[in-house]
């Protein structure tokens, strides 16, 4: 039964949101992070994404049955109640929404709690039976951890959040849109409404590749809005022209499904490297950086973690 639990949450998930989330939290905190915000955003985030997961196998259960890649899931096994898993979900979420709203910030719990309502409810629960844009809708979910982590530092939604937001986002696309190319026959067979199985695999590919230059271009935009380095930018640029390369030469092959596996795989190194750079290489927004207005205004979290020993107090004449 521990197994089952687990297994619900779907804890690949939930651990592939980690590395975003960590890195919007160091890109906030310029690389000093406070292990006191630290554990709570990374726990709370882990249990909420959790609890959504919880939520999605639930309400997908019946349409797991008919994919071959979902028919062995616990709750479309009949395994664990319903129940048993509503309980499990609701406490999950419960629990990590009340950590981030006592321990973080009420910003930080909100964008979790909006991502929470986007993925289960008009992603899960309608869109993506009816529509061949819930993949869009859902990809609004797919970046709430990066933008919560940040947040729970900054404590204010400025360009550096607007920022991540857009670079996650648009990095969903093309990683959905690879899934539902090489497991085409699974989506059709449930009937869900992905782009490839209502327009056709070449249209996938020129939204995939239109994605991706807005993706590239968004990265690049925290190096030229002075919230990370140069390395960044350098390898930002690389990997992201590298995966868009390999997107255009989906137009040449003969082997679609094989060509959208490899590029479900290089999407998944290209935003864990994006996400361990923003660790690695911050920088503090400045008067002179290329897109000025960006510079986020100075909060709470982040002059405490910017400047750990108070200034003096000048003199009273």
């Amino acid at each position: 039964m521990i197994k089952h639990y687990l297994e619900v949450t779907k804890p690949g998930i939930v651990l592939g949101n980690l590395i975003p989330a960590t890195g919007g939290l160091f890109l906030a905190s310029q690389g000093r992070v406070d292990i006191a915000v630290l554990l709570p955003v990374l726990v709370g985030i882990s249990l909420v994404i959790a609890s959504g997961c919880v939520f999605n196998n639930w309400i997908d259960r019946n349409v797991d049955q008919e994919m071959a890649r979902t028919r062995n899931r616990v709750l479309a096994r009949g395994l664990l109640s319903s129940r048993a898993a509503l309980s499990y979900g609701a406490a999950l979420g419960i629990a990590g929404t009340a950590l981030l709203w006592t321990l973080t910030n009420r910003l930080t719990a909100l964008i979790v709690l909006i991502g929470f309502a986007i993925y289960v409810g008009l992603y899960t629960l309608y869109l993506k039976r009816r529509s061949v844009h819930g993949t869009l809708i859902g990809s609004l979910a797919g970046a709430c951890p990066p933008l919560a982590g940040y947040c729970a530092v900054s404590n204010c939604f400025d360009a550096g959040a607007v920022i991540l937001f857009l670079i996650f986002s648009l990095w969903q696309m093309p990683h959905s849109y690879a899934i539902a190319m090489f497991r085409y026959e699974d989506f059709a067979a449930a009937a869900i409404p992905v782009l490839p199985v209502k327009r056709g695999m070449g249209t996938a590919k020129k939204y995939i590749v239109a994605y991706m230059l807005a993706f590239v271009t968004a990265t690049l935009l925290l190096t030229l809005g002075g919230y990370a380095g140069y390395t960044y930018f350098t390898v930002a640029a690389a990997m992201g022209l590298s995966w868009l390369f390999m997107a255009s030469s989906g137009y040449s092959t003969l082997e679609d499904r094989v060509w959208a596996k490899r590029l479900f795989v290089s999407s998944i190194v290209t935003i864990n490297v994006l996400g361990v750079m923003m660790m690695l290489d911050v920088a503090t927004p400045t008067s002179d950086t290329l897109l000025a207005w960006t510079r986020p205004p100075v909060s709470v979290h982040r002059a405490e973690l910017a400047s750990p020993i108070p200034a003096k107090l000048p003199r009273t004449p």
